[in-house]
């Protein structure tokens, strides 16, 4: 798989103030239990409109918790979720794409016996007008939306170098592929946020190289605002302009990368004291 060098045709996104209030998303003082067992404590932070913020810690630190939150898959004991200045924290978890999320999963989620072009169109859904009568008569506007659909993921399989594989069966792709078909169906749904939970895991270190570049390209030619959930320290420190790090729920502290990884309390959490 090969790092493709041609500009991207997709339609990039404004780039905002990278003031809190403009922050696309903002946590709030956010705190979570399982079975009354906190998970988070009193977490807060925001991510500014068209940059990447890392989010670090151990196995357990309550990275991933994050992410589920903001999917609406779990409810916060107290705290608020802020998406484009509306507050999502009780928000159902079907209207979470419609909003403008999308995120990818530790676990590749996606449907092993469709294409990949199928999988990428099903990424759509979100973005289509038409009535389930005017699909069946097949009218002018659902052949217009179909058009519409088929022209934005071919885009996207341009942008992520997928032509080979566009009419093959995902269970016939090997897992570095998956990861990127996964990603190209997040973008499909066009985001205003995107979410990438442990994006490299699986992948060896040509495949890790090759996923940098696309999380790269992500946030500076699309403009895509992006939480990003990782282990590999070195992916995080290479595509990431803030990162948060996390132990036993609650936020150690957040800046640069190296700030971060020079950070006595990040070392403690990562390798003992």
């Amino acid at each position: 798989m090969s790092v493709s060098a041609t500009q991207s045709t997709i339609e990039p996104k404004a780039t905002g103030s990278e003031h809190p209030e403009d922050a696309p998303i903002s946590i709030h003082d956010m705190t979570v239990a399982y079975h009354r067992k906190p998970v988070l404590w009193d977490v807060d932070f925001d991510a500014p409109e068209g940059k990447l913020i890392g989010i670090v810690g151990p196995n357990g630190a309550g990275k991933t918790t994050i992410f589920n939150l903001i999917s609406r898959i779990y409810d916060p004991l107290d705290g608020t979720i802020v998406f484009n200045g509306q507050d999502i924290t009780h928000e159902q978890p079907h209207r979470i794409a419609q909003l403008g999320i999308a995120r990818t999963f530790q676990n590749i989620e996606l449907f092993e016996n469709a294409t990949v072009l199928d999988n990428l169109l099903l990424g759509r859904h979100r973005h289509h007008r038409t009535q389930f009568w005017q699909e069946i008569v097949f009218f002018p506007v659902v052949r217009h939306q179909e058009l519409e659909d088929r022209e934005k993921v071919e885009e996207i399989i341009d942008f992520l170098d997928l032509q080979h594989y566009r009419e093959q069966f995902v269970r016939s792709l090997p897992y570095g592929v998956r990861k990127v078909v996964e990603l190209a169906r997040a973008l499909a749904t066009q985001p205003e946020l995107l979410m990438l939970d442990e994006p490299s895991s699986g992948l060896n270190v040509e495949e890790t190289r090759d996923m940098s570049f696309w999380i790269r390209d992500i946030r500076q030619q699309l403009g895509i605002t992006l939480l990003m959930v990782e282990h590999d320290m070195k992916l995080v420190a290479d595509v990431s302009d803030r990162v948060l790090a996390l132990n036993d729920g609650r936020v150690l502290t957040e800046g640069s990368p190296s700030s971060v990884q020079g950070n006595a309390d990040v070392v403690a959490a990562y390798l003992g004291e």
